[in-house]
């Protein structure tokens, strides 16, 4: 089966580039690709995954990620983007990208992360990673702030932050992915947060392992 995903870049020849490197692997269709998120707001349909840059012409990919997420909630959004500063990384990944990948990357690293966040999974540019890491470290948590979470949504958790999927999460512990679905639900209620890119980094910024 085909991964449907959405591309939103306004950079013409990069956007074509990509389209058709992902048409050609046999793994996706690429169902739509707008040049703003304007177009992308107004003409778009659900997909399964949605390539998001983040410098766009008026409204940034960074602002643009909730709306997208609201019109098409079964979506999973992985910017896709030149930056890598820090808070272009954290505004991201607070307003609920699900991944961030940086253009530079290879192409089969970027299907990589097309397949990865499809399955489950919260794909970083291991530099991205790093940065998250540093960024958070020397945060010290709250005290006494461990959100009541059990033995096995902690174990879940850390695979999360180690960029498992749903389905190597439900291999590993010999669960079903219902029931690791079931466990990402609480994670996220006692966390408060809505992804799992949200959960992993509050799990490192509040050292939660």
């Amino acid at each position: 089966m085909r991964i449907p995903v959405g591309i939103v870049e306004d950079h013409k020849e990069f956007r074509q580039s990509l389209s058709f490197l992902l048409s050609s692997s046999g793994d996706f269709d690429v169902v739509w690709a707008f040049d703003s998120a304007e177009a992308a707001l107004k003409r778009s349909t659900d997909v399964s995954v949605i390539l998001l840059d983040i410098n766009l012409p008026q409204m940034s990919g960074i602002d643009a990620i909730a709306p997208l997420k609201a019109k098409h909630p079964p979506s999973h959004i992985v910017m896709l983007t030149i930056l890598e500063d820090d808070t272009n990384v954290v505004r991201a990944i607070q307003n609920g990208a699900d991944g961030y990948v940086l253009k530079k990357t290879s192409p089969p690293k970027i299907m990589e992360a097309i397949r990865q966040v499809y399955e489950g999974g919260s794909p970083l540019t291991p530099s991205v990673a790093k940065q998250l890491l540093g960024i958070f470290k020397n945060i010290a948590p709250p005290a006494g702030s461990d959100y009541n979470l059990t033995a096995r949504e902690k174990e879940i958790l850390n695979m999360l932050v180690g960029g498992f999927s749903t389905n190597l999460i439900a291999g590993t512990l010999f669960i079903s992915e219902e029931t690791v679905r079931n466990h990402f639900r609480h994670i996220y209620e006692k966390l408060q947060v809505h992804t799992k890119s949200q959960a992993v980094a509050k799990a490192i910024r509040e050292n939660l392992l």
